[in-house]
C-alpha cells in the first residue's frame, strides 16, 4: 500500500528554487515505495566501466546500509520533502565507498542503480569518503528497467574529499522518459584537495537536481561539468552552488544543454564567497542550444560575495543554431541535417575537451553521441 507524503510537495513559483519546475502533476502518494532490493536489468546503460572484484586493503565498496550511520547526513541536510523521505525510507538502494588515507586507486569504481518497476518510488543514496591523500575515480549511473516505466527516483549523494585528496565523480541519469527524478547532491572538499565532478542528465520526464560544492579547506579546487540533451516534452532542472568557505580556493563550472521538440530546461547557478574567503577564483558558464523553435531554456547565474579580494565571473547564453554556420557548411556541399549535426557536435565538444585524452573523454563523447542520435532521430 502506498504511503502518503508527510510533507507537502514544493509549490511551483511558491518556493525559492522551484520557480521553473512545476511538479503539481506528481501524485507522490500513488507510488509504492520499493522496500527491498529487486533484481532488474537496465534498458540501456550510459557508459560501461569495468568493475573490479578486489581492492587494496582498507578500501570499501559496499551497499549503503553498511555505511557508518554517523556519516550519513553529515554533508546533505534533510531540509526538504525529498531528503526527509530518503532519510526515513525503509529501504535505500545505493553504495558506500571508502578509500583510506594515502591509497591511490588506479582503476575506476563503477556503481549502478536500476529502478526496478513501474509505479515504484525508489530512494537511492551514495556516500563516498576519501581520506587524506587518497585518490579515486567513481562512475555512477541511474537507469530504468523499462522504456515506458513511470516511477520516481529520489537521490541523495554525499561526497567527502579529505585534505590533499583527489576525486573524480561521474554521475549520469538515463531514466525512462516517463519517470521523475529528484536529487540532493553535495560535496565537501578539504584543504589542497581536488574534485572533478561530471553530471549527465538525459532521461526522466521532470524533476530537479541540486548539485552543491563546498570548498571547505584552503587551497581546495573543484571543476564541475554538466551536460543534458532533451526532446519531446522533457523538463530538466539543475540547481548548482559553488560555495567558497576558505581562502585561496578555485572553482570552474561549465554546463551545456541541447534541446529538441517542446522540451524545457533550467540551470540556476550560484557562486557564494563566505566572509574571509579571500583570493577566491570562481567561474561559471551555462550555454543552451535550441534546435527546435518550441524548445525553451533558462540560464540564471548568481553571485553572493562577502569578501573583497576575489575574482568571480559568469556567463550564460541561450541561442538557436546559427544560420550563418549552417549556410557555410551547406555551401560546401553538406546536406542540411548533416550540417546541423556538425554544429551541435561542435557546441558540445567544448565540454568533452575539458578532459585529457583517454577513457574519460572517450566515454563521455560516446554517451553524448548516442543521445544526440536519439533526439535527432538518426
Amino acid at each position: 500500500m502506498a504511503s502518503a507524503a508527510p510533507v507537502e510537495l514544493p509549490q511551483f513559483k511558491g518556493r525559492p528554487g522551484w520557480e521553473f519546475t512545476d511538479i503539481s502533476g506528481l501524485d507522490l502518494a500513488a507510488y509504492e515505495p520499493v522496500t527491498e532490493a529487486e533484481a532488474a536489468d537496465p534498458i540501456e546503460t550510459l557508459f560501461s566501466v569495468g568493475q573490479r572484484s578486489a581492492y587494496p586493503d582498507g578500501v570499501i565498496v559496499a551497499p549503503i546500509e553498511e555505511a557508518p550511520p554517523e556519516l550519513l547526513g553529515s554533508v546533505v541536510a534533510a531540509d526538504d520533502l525529498f531528503t526527509l523521505l530518503n532519510n526515513s525510507a525503509e529501504y535505500r538502494a545505493g553504495s558506500f565507498v571508502y578509500v583510506p588515507r594515502g591509497v591511490v586507486l588506479e582503476e575506476p569504481i563503477s556503481l549502478q542503480t536500476v529502478h526496478p518497476r513501474d509505479g515504484g518510488l525508489l530512494h537511492q543514496r551514495t556516500l563516498i569518503v576519501l581520506e587524506e591523500g587518497a585518490q579515486a575515480e567513481v562512475w555512477e549511473q541511474y537507469l530504468s528497467a523499462g522504456v515506458e516505466q513511470n516511477g520516481v527516483l529520489n537521490v541523495v549523494t554525499e561526497l567527502v574529499v579529505g585534505d590533499n585528496a583527489r576525486l573524480r565523480y561521474v554521475s549520469g541519469q538515463n531514466l525512462s522518459e516517463q519517470s521523475w527524478i529528484f536529487g540532493a547532491q553535495r560535496a565537501e572538499v578539504g584543504r589542497d584537495a581536488g574534485l572533478d565532478w561530471v553530471a549527465l542528465g538525459f532521461g526522466s520526464t521532470n524533476g530537479r537536481v541540486r548539485m552543491e560544492t563546498k570548498l571547505a579547506g584552503e587551497g581546495a579546487e573543484a571543476r564541475v561539468t554538466g551536460a543534458y540533451a532533451s526532446h519531446s516534452r522533457q523538463h530538466i532542472d539543475f540547481d548548482t552552488t559553488q560555495e567558497h568557505a576558505a581562502p585561496n580556493t578555485t572553482s570552474d563550472l561549465a554546463f551545456r544543454g541541447v534541446l529538441q521538440g517542446r522540451s524545457t530546461a533550467v540551470w540556476k547557478g550560484n557562486i557564494i564567497v563566505d566572509p574571509g574567503a579571500q583570493k577566491t577564483d570562481a567561474f561559471q558558464d551555462s550555454r543552451n542550444l535550441l534546435i527546435s523553435k518550441r524548445a525553451h531554456a533558462d540560464a540564471i547565474p548568481g553571485l553572493e560575495i562577502q569578501a573583497n579580494d576575489v575574482r568571480c565571473t559568469h556567463a550564460a547564453a541561450v541561442a538557436q543554431v546559427d544560420p550563418e554556420q549552417l549556410f557555410y557548411l551547406r555551401s560546401r556541399g553538406l546536406r542540411e541535417d548533416i550540417a546541423k549535426r556538425l554544429v551541435i557536435e561542435g557546441f558540445l565538444s567544448a565540454l568533452v575537451e575539458r578532459f585529457e585524452a583517454g577513457p574519460v573523454r572517450e566515454r563521455l563523447g560516446e554517451a553524448l553521441e548516442r543521445r544526440l542520435a536519439l533526439i535527432l532521430g538518426d
